[in-house]
């Protein structure tokens, strides 16, 4: 990730900020989202599944036993580091098999190293033996050095089929993913690059690269993921051979991972038990243009939902779905439903209120009239953020233009989609969580997140449309919060 703009006191992965003890009321403050006590957080920098626990870092450490519910462990898990330097993004794996020498299940972190003086990045190593919670830094570091102060994010996964790790690391002003093979995760060789393709822009970032099932297949395919330009992640299908990725299309029109405007640098869940039913993410809910001057005060920077990943076949080739998991349901509370056929203006969804913008919202939609409708979200009588369907051109457009009264440069953005109806039906199912909004449309072909920091009294909702005749129907609930008071 972008960093070396910004001072240390604020990195993504750098010492957490100090505060009072919270008891997370604050006004925007996450209720179902995990945020730590108080400090910056931002690029997720290891997501591993290892022994019934999932773990997390940034590099502060955390540990959850269902992805919902986190115990923040400290806020600087690497130790030993020399002075000058501080830890970036990086990813962290289970040594099963003692391939480092720090003994069988040893966590190691890989991390960039940014050397203050120069403003060099290069790639490092740390370890663990009290299960991830620590790490110590290896004394022979860097492990890749290109000399470069654009070189950075690393994420490591095993290669079964050449029985080796595999890293991948941005070129990010290149637009390149730099693959390297090791068999000790200290000596590294370099294999391949990948890019420029797709959107390259600005800058590359945040690589990723995971098996993926298709949908209704035995079929298993390769997708990388690589954050752009600072605001957005693009991802590819295709295969690795041990040495390069080969992409199916090369016809450089991007896909991307969000079509919001907050979603960013995300990482998947290694899962080293063998347990886990399917492939889960997450990522970073914010764009760098105003990450630090958003109106938080417990800290800054907040996590997306857990999202559970899969690829199905649609007429445009491969494409990645994404759900919220299904754990979520239990947070869920006695639901409100409303049903019906639209009128035009705007239809008041009443006792939204009481539910402080802590909700998810499922809504299923007729486009057979080929109407406009939308909802009106985090809305008081002057500020709202602004969710319509255009069932003519296909149009999903998120609007946040009016949706605080904070000051926060760059903040007023619309986000748009194109999502077609299945059968005549739009479904959606919206996430609210005080400061931002999750959107799946059509079980997840489409994921629209976004930050909002409405007003104090900007809590309510509505269901609006440009014609009359149009069949709805709603049911929200209220979402309890996974923080103990």
């Amino acid at each position: 990730m972008r960093k070396i703009l910004i001072t240390l006191a604020t990195l993504c992965c750098a010492v957490g900020l100090k505060a009072e003890a919270s008891d997370y009321s604050e006004q925007w403050r996450p209720q179902y989202h995990y945020t730590p006590a108080h400090r910056w957080i931002g690029d997720p920098c290891g997501l591993v599944h290892f022994n019934g626990k999932f773990h997390a870092y940034c590099w502060g450490a955390a540990e959850s036993d269902d992805l919902l519910h986190w115990t923040e462990i400290n806020d600087n898990a690497i130790t030993g580091l020399p002075k000058g330097s501080a830890p970036f993004t990086g990813s962290v794996v289970v040594d099963r098999n003692n391939t480092a020498g720090y003994g069988a299940d040893a966590f190691i972190a890989a991390f960039t190293s940014f050397d203050e003086a120069t403003k060099k990045q290069s790639q490092s190593i740390a370890f663990s033996h009290d299960a991830g919670r620590t790490f110590q830094y290896y004394d022979l570091n860097p492990v890749i050095d290109t000399w470069s102060t654009e070189f950075r994010d690393p994420t490591v996964i095993w290669d079964e089929r050449t029985n080796r790790w595999i890293m991948l690391v941005a070129k990010a002003l290149e637009k390149k993913v730099a693959f390297y093979a090791s068999v000790d995760l200290k000596h590294w060789e370099w294999l391949s690059d990948f890019g420029p393709v797709g959107d390259s822009e600005k800058s590359w970032e945040c690589p990723d690269m995971f098996r993926l099932p298709v949908q209704g297949t035995d079929e298993t395919k390769w997708v990388l993921v690589v954050s752009v330009n600072w605001a957005r992640e693009q991802y590819f299908v295709g295969e690795f051979d041990g040495t390069r990725f080969i992409p199916d299309s090369t016809d450089g029109q991007p896909l991307y991972v969000d079509s919001g405007l907050d979603y960013y640098a995300s990482r998947t869940f290694q899962d080293y038990d063998g347990s886990l039913p399917g492939v889960y993410s997450m990522g970073w809910v914010s764009t760098w243009d105003y990450a630090q001057h958003v109106p938080t005060k417990y800290g800054k920077g907040v996590w997306s939902l857990p999202r559970e990943l899969e690829l199905r076949k649609t007429s445009d080739g491969l494409r990645l779905y994404q759900r919220p998991v299904s754990a979520l349901r239990s947070l869920r509370g006695k639901p409100l439903h409303f049903s019906g056929k639209t009128k035009a203006g705007v239809i008041p969804l009443k006792g939204m209120s009481r539910l402080g913008n802590c909700y998810e919202l499922e809504a299923r939609i007729s486009t057979k009239e080929r109407n406009r409708v939308g909802l009106n979200l985090c809305a008081s009588s002057d500020m709202r953020v602004v969710l319509t369907y255009d069932a003519l051109s296909h149009t999903l457009l998120l609007d946040r233009t009016r949706a605080t009264d904070c000051d926060i440069p760059k903040f007023e953005r619309i986000a748009f989609a194109k999502v077609k109806p299945v059968n005549d039906i739009l479904t959606l199912d919206i996430f609210v969580d005080k400061s931002l909004i999750e959107v799946y449309a059509n079980d997840g072909e489409c994921v629209m997140t976004a930050l909002t920091f409405p007003a104090a009294d900007a809590t309510g909702a509505g269901f609006f449309s440009l014609a009359a005749g149009t069949p709805y129907d709603l049911t929200i609930y209220p979402l309890q919060t996974i923080w103990t008071k």
